[in-house]
């Protein structure tokens, strides 16, 4: 199976996950609370599952891997090193728990532990602070391992040497597995600081954001082939432009979120 194909079952996969993870109620007992544990773990190894597909495919075609023709222009244009950056993660947190917070504020006030992202504890907020600066500095190695990948192939490509490319692959794939490693690693670290609920939450909205932003860019992707298909007509040696190509070209530049895709995103 390609990748391309192993990536629509592996969403397809997501989305009946998100379900689960979405209609999952409020524990109320220790079977809730296992119950939810073993959601987790589920949606877990799921991306366990795409990292160690990913990391085959990419000793196989690691260039596949970084032009990445099964997503969009717009995921195109957020992605580091073929994949999501891991400090990604930490705005997701800030976001939800400051939504959350602000959302239950009179009921925090009043002495009611609502347990969900809202409600999290100092140490949990110290861990993920922590956590969040040790992922930063392990996003700027990595980068700058990327770097110095990409200025040694400049070096052989400007010496009439590009046979020697090849050579090179190898650093390649260890970049790109070492990126993944911490984009997982930073996911699982996330998750063992919330309890069951907590990460059920997390996992929820992480996941509607790769959704959202995976509708949003097909979305625009269709639009602008439609408006380059539009925009020039071809006469003998000439070109003509078509006015309403005009007013499908101010589409283009208009920011407006599809339906499905959360306000804060």
């Amino acid at each position: 199976m390609c990748f391309r194909r192993f990536n629509e079952t592996w969403l397809h996969r997501l989305n009946h996950l998100h379900h689960q993870l979405a209609s999952a109620p409020k524990p109320s007992s220790k079977e809730d609370q296992l119950h939810l544990r073993q959601l987790v773990e589920r949606v877990m190894n799921h991306y366990e599952d795409y990292y160690r597909v990913k990391a085959h495919a990419a000793t196989l075609d690691a260039f596949s891997m970084f032009s990445a023709p099964w997503v969009t222009s717009l995921e195109h244009s957020l992605q580091w090193i073929a994949g999501w950056r891991p400090t990604v993660v930490f705005h997701l947190i800030y976001t939800e728990s400051s939504s959350r917070f602000q959302a239950e504020l009179i009921d925090i006030l009043r002495g009611h532990r609502t347990g969900d992202l809202g409600d999290l504890s100092p140490g949990q907020l110290g861990g993920v602070s922590n956590l969040q600066c040790e992922t930063v500095n392990e996003e700027n190695e990595i980068t700058r391992e990327l770097s110095d990948w990409q200025d040694g192939v400049c070096d052989i490509m400007s010496s009439s040497m590009g046979s020697d490319v090849d050579g090179k692959m190898p650093r390649l794939v260890k970049v790109l597995e070492k990126a993944d490693n911490l984009r997982l690693k930073t996911m699982r670290r996330v998750v063992d600081l919330l309890t069951p609920q907590q990460a059920v939450e997390f996992l929820t909205v992480t996941a509607e954001m790769e959704f959202g932003i995976r509708r949003w860019g097909l979305e625009k992707d269709r639009m602008r082939v439609g408006v380059q298909c539009r925009l020039y007509v071809c006469v003998d040696h000439g070109i003509i432009i078509r006015s309403s190509s005009l007013v499908s070209v101010s589409l283009v530049f208009a920011f407006i979120l599809p339906p499905g895709v959360r306000r804060r995103w």
